[in-house]
Parts: structure tokens; C-alpha cells; sequence
């Protein structure tokens, strides 16, 4: 499915990293790293590339990763991307933020071991971000997937993360402009914690 929806021409989530990201800006610093989970067209990780991180970013349609490649190399930086389905593949290494943002394409039980995979690959004192859709955005149609089980409100983030140092929790409405695929008003949530050392 995600193979056909990226093989279409241009970039189904624009070029301009999500707003999230932007808003986040200040956590960002150069010379650390970053992994950027199920990463689709590239714009996230060509952002931290361009913010100086030392970026590597997973994906599993071959045509979004010729996407990314592409929009890294009009923008200077180098990304280390790599074809890999987020959900078996295992991670290796550990790295000072992890983020998955817009990654709300498994239910609950994948959703958990997803996340336990991405919080082994977070360093101590290192950030894990997400950023995605509270069950809300059905109403919206705006982007997302049509399943409210695969949406996060801040008490599953909170659960899920327990322990950790929650940085913020937040879930709001806005309007975003991401591409033809995140466009309108949205129901959005952020999450960034800090993990214990």
C-alpha cells in the first residue's frame, strides 16, 4: 500500500518538515543523532540534516526512499536512509533522539512493541519525539488513518512512557498545510520525554 501511495509523482506530505518539528526546533542540536522512524518522503530527516544532526532514517517503500535521496541531495546534507519494515526489522544502536511522527499506520499490541523498540534505540538522557492524531481527527477526515485504535491521546502516551521525563503532552487543533496528505483542520497531539539515564 505505502509503496503505491509514494511511487505517484511529487510529495504526498510536501517538502517542508512537519510543523511539529518546527515548533520543536530548540531540542535540536547540532552534532547529535537522530533516528527517524518509518521517515516516508524524507522531509523530516533532510530537516535535522540541515539542523547539523547526524541523521539515519527508516522506511519501507523503495520510492519514498528515492524521494528522500533526491530532496537530501537539492538540500546539501547527507541522511543515512534505509529500506526497512519498522515493524520486524530489528534497531541497532542507540541515538540521542528517536522520533516516529505521523506513524499511525498499526493497532495497539504493533503499536507496543514498535515503541519499545524505538525506546531501546533512545540513549540515556536522550529524547524520544512523536507526533501524530488523537481519535478526533476521524471526524476531520483530513488525514490518518480511518482507525480509532491507532490514535494517541496524551493518557496512552503518558502510560506507554512511564517513567520517563514527559517534556510535553499536548493535544490541540490546528490547521496544517503538509502536502496534499495533511491538509485542513487536524487533531493533533505532540509528545517529547526524556529518558532516564
Amino acid at each position: 500500500m505505502w509503496e503505491d501511495r509514494f511511487k505517484a509523482e511529487g510529495y504526498l506530505f510536501g517538502t517542508a518538515p512537519a510543523q511539529f518539528l518546527k515548533t520543536h526546533e530548540a531540542l535540536l542540536t547540532a552534532g547529535q543523532s537522530a533516528l527517524s522512524v518509518a521517515d516516508g518522503e524524507g522531509r523530516n530527516a533532510v530537516f535535522l540534516a540541515e539542523k547539523g544532526l547526524s541523521v539515519t532514517a527508516l522506511e519501507y517503500a523503495p520510492s519514498a526512499i528515492a524521494k528522500a535521496e533526491k530532496l537530501a541531495k537539492a538540500r546539501g546534507v547527507e541522511v543515512a536512509f534505509h529500506e526497512a519494515d519498522v515493524l520486524t526489522t530489528p534497531f541497532t544502536g542507540t541515538y540521542d533522539m528517536v522520533l516516529g511522527i505521523f506513524i499511525q499506520f498499526m493497532g495497539p499490541s504493533a503499536r507496543a512493541a514498535l515503541f519499545d523498540k524505538m525506546k531501546q534505540a533512545v540513549a540515556p538522557q536522550g529524547l524520544m519525539l512523536l507526533h501524530g492524531y488523537t481519535p478526533a481527527q476521524l471526524a476531520y477526515k483530513t488525514g490518518g488513518p480511518p482507525q480509532v485504535a491507532n490514535m494517541y491521546t496524551e493518557a496512552l502516551l503518558q502510560e506507554a512512557f512511564a517513567g520517563w521525563d514527559i517534556l510535553t503532552c499536548r493535544a490541540y487543533e490546528a490547521e496544517i498545510r503538509e502536502g496534499t496528505a495533511h491538509a485542513g483542520r487536524s487533531a493533533l497531539i505532540d509528545f517529547i520525554a526524556r529518558k532516564p539515564a
